[in-house]
């Protein structure tokens, strides 16, 4: 076989591509590359800007803090204006309340005036308390011990300060007794150490009772028959001038007539057939209580040689 010998060439197809690519790869880098120019800037400019930026961080925090400051100053005045407005409330309301108390205090002190008149108006002496009219009424002023059977009950607790003043009006019309004694409308007594006694009648004794009266509670059943029974069996003697004062506003038992029998029995002088004691009625009348107690005690009174008083709550 015969060998053919070939030419050697330096600058082929191969070497051609091989400088080609180098040459793009070249080109490429220098397009990919950053082009930009750092530019540099003056101190002194820097410096100011600086300074401005540290300025309006100051001017920011003192706002803040200014801005703090007034939000506390608000919250202040809210909290004050809430105690303000509370305490307003409060003045008002107990303004109010001075002012129902005003009226009441009025009302109580035409009520007393009322009960001066009444008393002294049906109150007669000695001499002339055999000449008056049954129709007319009276409170002779002659006896010797009072009784008085008070309705403790809640509606007779709401108006207790005008009861007990006008407790003290009727123990004026009786400057001095021997003795006085004070129930409720149960038969319960007031000072338990005088139980089925009489309490002697002093200044002082008079004002240490309405004291103990001021305070006083006990259960009640608005029907003076139990009060007027104890004190009748217990109290009642021919021969002793006693007068027996019942307080209230109503009246919650039942049968009339049987009341009245019972009262008229227990009282009934056997020999003279008049009754041993006076029965007074005192009743404290409004639109919000029934009309029994009034109708109940002044036939009793009427009975018994008393009078009814039919006083405004």
């Amino acid at each position: 076989m015969i060998r053919r010998d070939r030419d050697f060439q330096i600058f082929n197809l191969s070497f051609l591509d091989v400088i080609s690519c180098g040459f793009g790869a070249v080109v490429l880098l220098v397009l990919i590359s950053k082009t930009d120019i750092l530019k540099v800037v003056d101190t002194s400019e820097l410096g100011s800007l600086l300074k401005s930026v540290f300025q309006y961080e100051a001017t920011v925090s003192e706002l803040s803090s200014f801005l703090e400051e007034q939000r506390a100053r608000l919250n202040a005045l809210e909290d004050k204006n809430k105690i303000l407005q509370s305490e307003q409330n409060k003045i008002a309301k107990d303004l109010q309340g001075k002012i129902e108390e005003l009226a009441k205090l009025e009302a109580d002190g035409s009520g007393l005036e009322l009960v001066q008149s009444a008393l002294k108006t049906a109150s007669i002496s000695k001499t002339t308390a055999k000449k008056r009219a049954l129709e007319v009424g009276g409170i002779p002023v002659d006896s010797d011990y009072v009784i008085f059977i008070i309705d403790t009950s809640g509606s007779m607790l709401a108006i207790w300060n005008r009861v007990l003043r006008t407790i003290g009006h009727v123990l004026e019309i009786h400057p001095k007794v021997r003795g006085f004694q004070i129930l409720n409308d149960n038969g319960v007594y007031l000072l338990k150490a005088y139980r089925r006694r009489w309490i002697p009648d002093t200044p002082r004794r008079r004002a240490k009772v309405l004291e103990a009266l001021a305070t006083w509670r006990s259960m009640s059943n608005s029907s003076p028959v139990e009060g007027l029974e104890v004190a009748l069996k217990t109290y009642a003697k021919a021969g002793t001038k006693i007068s027996i004062y019942v307080f209230g506003d109503d009246y919650t038992g039942s049968s009339f007539d049987t009341v009245i029998r019972t009262i008229e029995s227990l009282n009934l002088n056997r020999i003279t057939g008049q009754p041993i004691v006076k029965i007074h009625g005192i009743g404290f009348i409004s639109g919000r209580t029934t009309n029994r107690y009034s109708i109940l005690m002044r036939e009793v009174a009427k009975r018994n040689g008393g009078t009814f008083l039919g006083l405004r709550r």
